[in-house]
């Protein structure tokens, strides 16, 4: 794995062309870890994502007796299920900033029972658990905060949990749906188990991934629209044998922006048309700003048709692509808005006023409101370091300003704290490297 110093400075580029191989799909890897734990037999998961999220996840299921081993020094690991009850009773797991790990993962611990620990770094503990943990509370399990209230860290402890109806509010993560959605064959052991959405459910497209792996483990969920969600009786999961990790769409979104920023083609391969990820629709938005984009079933390309137009777009279903756009929208032929973008704020960091302060250092004029981002370019991008704040998302996105609007003036964007990439990506850079050309 790449050891960064403390800052990186991204030289001057002018164009971007070549073909990037995607590494694994943070949401399908840890989803798919948790399922393969879960599982009547073992389960042979390919191209596994290896970064910061995934380690937490396989380090966590080997404290509570899950055991698994990694085909040398590949990507490929083999789980063998614990049919549904992990072997250990009693731990405390360290879950880092990982929410696609901590949250199904603590519905899972609350319905099996047990005495378990669950916590993280400092910015996990502000991330908020509070709507999982009262709509676990409220049908018999047993959560404390150990903290604040709202957030990690938890104490879970044995409860009675076996409900034919349970609630959860759907308009802050839709990792609690996901979360009770992969626990729920558990509870629905002798009747059928419907969940309840209340209020508008945000970012649909990762419920969608939540299903198609049920499904692909054996275990069928009827809908009722996006508002509610039954579990037959009696079902478990069951290993599927092989299972193979898509590419990462919203890893994806930085190399497809910088095809259509800087010239192209780019071409990702590991995600396509046949993907389950919704952070393909990524691509839409770029079509809508004048991109030309083509696609296979497990690759997409991206490449320039002239200056980039300004945007208008509700980026509720992808919050985490939508980032990319903001920095695509400085170069852009007018002002761009990002609309229904609440849930930035309750990720790895604030990052709707992380994104505002950082593209202001950059010459642009951005009106942040609280569930919106406006976003004006400069005439030319000024010279900035780049601040992360231990969120990968950050130091990608912003690694896209230093392509033609910044090599106009000849001058460089540092990245402050490269290293976070680690989290999701952690050859983010080498990557990147390898599609830029001249300066």
């Amino acid at each position: 794995m790449k050891h960064y110093p403390h800052h990186l400075d991204l030289k001057p580029a002018l164009a971007a062309r070549g073909h990037v191989r995607l590494p694994g799909s943070k949401s399908i890897s840890n989803r798919t870890l948790l399922l393969a734990a879960l599982a009547r037999g073992t389960s042979e998961i390919k191209s596994l994502l290896a970064s910061d999220d995934t380690h937490v996840m396989l380090m966590a299921l080997q404290k509570l007796g899950v055991r698994w081993h990694q085909h040398g020094d590949s990507q490929d690991y083999a789980v063998e299920g614990a049919g549904g009850a992990f072997p250990v009773h009693s731990a405390d797991l360290f879950m880092g900033n990982a929410g696609t790990a901590i949250r199904p993962l603590t519905a899972a611990l609350a319905v099996m029972g047990g005495d378990y620990t669950v916590h993280g770094v400092s910015r996990m503990h502000e991330r908020p658990i509070g709507d999982l943990v009262d709509a676990l509370n409220e049908v018999g399990a047993r959560i404390d905060y150990t903290g604040n209230p709202g957030y990690p860290p938890l104490h879970i402890q044995r409860g009675r949990v076996g409900p034919e109806r349970m609630q959860v509010r759907g308009n802050v993560s839709s990792q609690f749906l996901t979360a009770l959605l992969m626990a729920s064959p558990l509870i629905a052991r002798d009747k059928a188990l419907t969940i309840e959405v209340i209020g508008e459910l945000i970012s649909k497209p990762y419920v969608e991934i939540t299903l198609n792996l049920m499904e692909r483990f054996g275990v069928a969920v009827h809908r009722g629209g996006w508002t509610s969600f039954t579990v037959p009786a009696g079902q478990h999961y069951r290993s599927p044998g092989d299972i193979h990790v898509e590419g990462d769409a919203s890893s994806a979104s930085y190399f497809l922006a910088a095809g259509a920023i800087a010239g192209g083609p780019v071409r990702v391969e590991g995600v396509g048309r046949s993907s389950i990820q919704g952070d393909v629709r990524f691509v839409d938005a770029l079509e809508q700003m004048g991109a030309t984009i083509t696609m296979g079933d497990n690759w997409i390309e991206a490449s320039a048709n002239g200056v980039l137009k300004a945007i208008d777009a509700d980026f509720n279903h992808i919050p985490d692509a939508a980032m990319t756009i903001a920095v695509t929208a400085l170069y852009a032929d007018g002002a761009s808005t990002l609309r229904n973008i609440a849930s930035w704020r309750v990720k790895e960091t604030d990052r709707l006023t992380a994104m505002a302060t950082e593209l202001r250092k950059l010459g642009a004029m951005v009106e942040e409101g609280a569930d919106y981002l406006r976003v004006t370019p400069p005439i030319a991008l000024n010279p900035a370091a780049i601040d992360t704040y231990d969120d990968h998302r950050m130091a990608m996105c912003f690694s896209l300003a230093s392509l033609k609007g910044v090599a106009r003036n000849g001058t460089s964007v540092r990245i402050n704290d490269p290293k976070c990439v680690a989290k999701t990506f952690p050859e983010y850079f080498e990557a990147l490297a390898g599609i830029l050309q001249g300066g």
